[in-house]
């Protein structure tokens, strides 16, 4: 009976080491992954920043960018 206990405890302890790594490795990735969101939100805000403040210098270029754009947009998008 006591070699039944010990080899349950064994297979206890294994499992639990398992439970213990796995629980460790994910935790890490999400650490890892709420870092890279918290980077791209500040590289999107970055951007837009820049983005307005070049549409908000430059309204004339923006406005001919844009409408160039549309333009080719529409007439990709007619030809399909």
């Amino acid at each position: 009976m006591k070699n039944a206990d010990t080899t349950i405890d064994t297979a206890s302890n294994f499992a639990h080491g398992v439970v213990d790594k796995a629980t460790e490795a994910t935790n890490m990735a999400v650490d890892t992954i709420s870092e890279k969101g918290k980077e791209l939100k500040n590289s999107e805000q970055r951007l837009m920043k820049e983005a307005s403040d070049y549409v908000r210098d430059n309204p004339i270029t923006s406005v001919s960018i844009a409408i160039g754009v549309g333009f080719l947009l529409s007439k990709f998008l007619n030809n399909r």
